[in-house]
């Protein structure tokens, strides 16, 4: 059996944290302010409800997304982004605006051609 060797970088937890079609745009809207489950889905248009409760979960024990329960009837949960969520999002924002460089760059050489 080979031993998982600890991630020294960083770079593949990070990936891990944001690892995942939606991770990222739920980060995105929770930035904004909280949203309830049936608001953020709205929000995101195309996730199944089963993807966004998959993604929120793992994203609370992460510790990216916070929930609270309000305890009421009918139920009312409402998510909100974390610090450490926070200082993702400003992470993830930096890689897309890499992106867009790239793409640029990219289609600056295409023509080029």
């Amino acid at each position: 059996m080979r031993r998982k060797e600890p991630d020294s970088c960083g770079f593949a937890a990070a990936l891990e944290a944001i690892g995942g079609k939606w991770k990222t745009s739920i980060l995105w809207e929770l930035h904004l302010r909280p949203h309830r489950f049936a608001e953020l889905r709205r929000s995101l248009g195309g996730v199944s409800e089963k993807m966004l409760a998959q993604q929120l979960r793992q994203m609370e024990a992460d510790g990216l997304v916070s929930r609270c329960d309000h305890g009421e009837v009918p139920p009312r949960v409402d998510y909100s982004i974390t610090p450490l969520g926070l200082s993702l999002n400003e992470a993830v924002t930096a890689m897309s605006a890499w992106g867009k460089y790239h793409e640029t760059w990219k289609s600056g050489r295409q023509e080029a051609a």
